[in-house]
């Protein structure tokens, strides 16, 4: 049986998702909790690898189950949390098809990068968010959002050490939201697409700051897509305020 699961996680004091010989992570956990609940050995396919201190409300996972363990698919998710320490969760579980991978399977992944705009550090926001000084211009930031929208070759917004294929990537869609938490005025910056490269939102999130702050121009966010020069644009922001927030596979996994 082949099983999949949605898990939330606070990244804090993880080394990211994937399994390493040196740092604490997500798929190490849920693996130690799957051979504790059912001693089962197998290897957990997460629908992509989350950097270190970046969260995830909708990290979706799958690993092949024995049917011979007489459990309700969806009740697997209440064996492992049993199993699992406090900043991991799985919050649903289900039996899906065979031919269903985590990764392979994804068509769409949604994030968001969150900013709290404070003088001073709040400590009820620097876990999940991060501070700036400035006072960007919520309408220039939604009108660089825009402009990321689309197919492009979004080398200039991919970190070094990248091994991949192409740095084409389709975003379906970026919106600046406001709001107020905790009395502190926040943005958030939400952008969904097919794929994305190393530490591609957090320097588009980056950017996006920057362009409302009056730090960068339309000219020169153009000019990064088109020429793919990352000196043009601004610096990666910190893991902690990016959060995975959804993955979508064309049907619901979860029966919603």
């Amino acid at each position: 049986m082949n099983v999949a699961l949605l898990v939330c996680y606070d990244g804090t004091d993880f080394s990211g998702w994937q399994i390493q010989k040196n740092g604490r992570t997500v798929q190490y956990e849920l693996e130690s909790a799957l051979s504790r609940a059912f001693s089962l050995s197998v290897r957990v396919t997460g629908s992509g690898r989350t950097d270190a201190g970046v969260h995830a409300a909708g990290q979706v996972c799958n690993f092949p189950f024995d049917e011979n363990i007489k459990i309700a698919p969806e009740k697997i998710a209440d064996a492992l949390n049993a199993c699992l320490p406090q900043d991991v969760r799985v919050l649903k579980s289900a039996a899906v098809p065979e031919e269903f991978d985590a990764c392979r399977s994804a068509k769409k992944k949604t994030y968001r990068y969150c900013v709290y705009l404070s003088r001073r550090e709040h400590p009820l926001m620097e876990r999940y968010a991060v501070r700036s000084g400035e006072r960007p211009d919520p309408a220039r930031m939604k009108a660089c959002a825009a402009l990321l929208e689309g197919e492009h070759d979004f080398a200039a917004f991919s970190a070094s050490g990248s091994s991949v294929k192409t740095t084409v990537r389709t975003v379906y869609s970026a919106a600046v939201g406001e709001q107020m938490r905790f009395g502190v005025p926040c943005v958030s910056f939400d952008v969904c697409g097919n794929g994305f490269l190393y530490n591609m939102v957090r320097i588009m999130a980056g950017a996006v700051l920057a362009f409302g702050a009056g730090r960068l121009s339309e000219k020169e966010i153009l000019a990064a897509l088109r020429t793919g020069d990352r000196e043009v644009l601004s610096k990666t922001m910190p893991a902690k305020g990016l959060t995975l927030l959804s993955v979508d596979y064309g049907f619901p996994l979860f029966g919603e």
